[in-house]
């Protein structure tokens, strides 16, 4: 039997786990395959840090088991639509655009509110689509989405997902091992989407929230997720920001990446050059992340 070293979202490919496949198609000929991946998830005790069965990840990795004849599936029972091929952009929705130029402390207090799968969300992916510059990008993973609110008024948006499996620099940082990484790296979250609207002009709104941020999401992650973070990290485009706001709200700067991207096979920077910054939530950050063992 050979493998060639088949990886699927960082599981990889074992003999056993051919074997034990095989025989739970062998002994269930009539169930689908998402039937038959529950189960190899149940017998494995594949699960989420919520609880939840890694359902999704073994049908994928099963897959690409039985396109490289090693498994033989069962016939699709039948092929639902796939919402990502045909992803809407989020739709229009029109905000009070008057200029707001205050100074922070006339504004206070914030309101910091998560609003993912509330009637907000769909306010936050038309704003962050219609304004920034990255647009809107539907969320792969655990993810919380925030508006920050003075007075009911919408004047800041910020999102968090899961963080990049790889990150050369930032595993340096923590001085985790690969296979601690791939254990623990749910427990940082990566700021995927910032934005300060343009005619939003307060001075210091952008580390203020950065700050209180800090104090709030790893709550929010144990209440919705059932785990804590204890690190988090974002990148910066050097070609349009520096960072300041993250500097100011004490983040950490890592490092620059090479800008060859994650696909990139060659030694050429084909991206632009972006800088990673870091924001531990505990002061022993290090020592949680590179834990065998997390409460």
């Amino acid at each position: 039997m050979n493998l060639n070293n088949i990886k699927y979202q960082g599981k990889v490919a074992t003999k056993d786990d051919i074997d034990f496949i095989n025989r739970v198609i062998k002994e269930n000929p009539n169930v689908s395959r998402r039937a038959l991946s529950k189960k190899v998830c149940e017998e494995w005790n594949w699960v989420q840090p919520n609880g939840h069965l890694c359902d999704m990840v073994c049908r994928g990795f099963m897959l690409k088991l039985h396109r490289a004849g090693l498994i033989t599936l069962p016939p699709k029972k039948c092929t639902p639509n796939n919402p990502l091929l045909k992803r809407k952009k989020p739709p229009i929705v029109e905000i009070d655009k008057t200029p707001l130029t205050d100074t922070l402390g006339n504004i206070t207090p914030l309101e910091i509110r998560q609003v993912r799968r509330t009637e907000f969300e769909t306010l936050f992916n038309s704003l962050i689509d219609q304004y920034h510059y990255l647009g809107y990008c539907h969320p792969v993973g655990e993810n919380l989405k925030y508006i920050v609110f003075t007075n009911e008024r919408p004047i800041a948006f910020i999102s968090w997902s899961s963080a990049p499996r790889i990150i050369d620099i930032r595993d340096k940082y923590i001085g985790w091992s690969k296979e601690v990484r791939i254990k623990n790296v749910y427990l940082i979250a990566y700021n995927n989407r910032f934005l300060i609207p343009q005619w939003i002009k307060i001075p210091n709104l952008a580390s203020n929230i950065l700050g209180k941020m800090a104090k709030k999401i790893s709550t929010d992650w144990q209440d919705i997720y059932s785990h804590p973070i204890y690190f988090l990290e974002t990148f910066v485009d050097t070609e349009h920001f520096s960072g300041t706001c993250y500097k100011a709200a004490n983040w950490r700067f890592i490092g620059n990446t090479k800008g060859r991207g994650k696909k990139n096979r060659t030694q050429k920077q084909m991206l632009s050059i972006k800088a990673l910054w870091g924001y531990p939530l505990k002061k022993n950050f290090r020592k949680l992340l590179q834990s065998d063992i997390i409460n």
